[in-house]
């Protein structure tokens, strides 16, 4: 069908009103202007007024007389009838996810880890909106699960949410880490109970590295009560730190003793550059691992990052 005139559009309508601060008088002025008193709804304590000359009110222009003077204690208002305001936009906060399409994103919560297998992604294929699980499209790489960062001092890092049967492997990557304690080991220890407590018994472990100077070092246990993570002691001046990387290997596996390796470098307390390659076990137990803790063995841990990357299941 043809229009003359813009084309009507579908919209959402309400009506201009106006309350009066009522006295003792008959005179008011309205916000708009009107051709008479027709235009407008009038109530007064909440019951409708009957228009017209003769009646309750007349209005014209911006002018509204009524028949009668009204009192303070009264409530007035009206309902301007000719002025809609119309939008194509629904009113603010008039629409709930009751009345949006399934289809449609309504949160707006960010995530702060890895997506779940059954979280959905969209995704155009050949112009058609679709929606996809994550299991579908992620990567059977790395995959960030948990950094924290130190700025201040702080006992130990725990790892105790992320270390479970969804990847074969975890790589932790610490960086920068700084003691508060001079000439301190900086130790991991593991869990079989999501942190409540921690293995102290019966790590082994073997460091082999040198310094920046060409001295061999060698560094080992078979019954230490935590797995050292470096051959050398951390200084704790402001330019001495430790870096790691170390993988647990499928922690989450019951047949067997829970493998780690890695490397790590280091300027000890006496300003000494050394690096080492290392590998280790908890004799203790098959169970799986379930929580990691690094910590200096004395003091706390002044600054570092401390990033949890999982290995993805094939």
């Amino acid at each position: 069908m043809a229009y003359i005139g813009n084309q009507p559009t579908e919209a959402f309508t309400t009506f201009a009103t106006q309350t009066f601060s009522t006295s003792a008088t008959s005179s008011y002025t309205l916000d708009h202007a009107v051709t008479n008193e027709n235009e407008i709804a009038l109530f007064i304590n909440n019951v409708r007024q009957q228009p017209g000359s003769g009646k309750a009110y007349t209005a014209t222009g911006t002018a509204l007389t009524l028949s009668a003077n009204t009192a303070s204690t009264d409530t007035m208002y009206c309902v301007f009838l000719g002025r809609a305001l119309q939008t194509v936009n629904p009113p603010a906060g008039s629409v709930g996810s009751s009345q949006i399409a399934a289809e449609m994103i309504t949160g707006t919560t960010a995530l702060t880890s890895a997506p779940a297998d059954t979280d959905e992604f969209l995704i155009s294929d050949a112009g058609v909106l679709k929606r996809i699980d994550y299991s579908l499209v992620k990567s059977g790489g790395l995959v960030h699960l948990q950094t924290t960062n130190i700025t201040s001092g702080t006992a130990n890092v725990q790892f105790t949410s992320d270390i479970d049967s969804n990847h074969n492997a975890y790589l932790f990557i610490l960086s920068d880490v700084h003691p508060a304690t001079d000439a301190q080991p900086l130790e991991m220890t593991v869990s079989t109970d999501g942190g409540s407590s921690y293995i102290s018994t019966n790590y082994g472990f073997g460091h082999k590295g040198s310094t920046a100077g060409g001295s061999e070092l060698s560094h080992s246990a078979t019954n230490d009560s935590v797995f050292d993570m470096s051959s050398q002691n951390v200084g704790n001046a402001a330019d001495e730190s430790i870096s790691v990387q170390v993988y647990l290997h499928k922690p989450s596996g019951t047949d067997g003793h829970k493998l780690i390796n890695g490397t790590s470098t280091v300027v000890d307390d006496g300003n000494v550059v050394s690096s080492t390659v290392f590998g280790g076990m908890n004799y203790s137990t098959t169970s799986a691992i379930t929580a990691v803790k690094f910590a200096f063995g004395s003091g706390n841990i002044d600054r570092g990052n401390f990033t949890l990357l999982g290995v993805a299941n094939s």
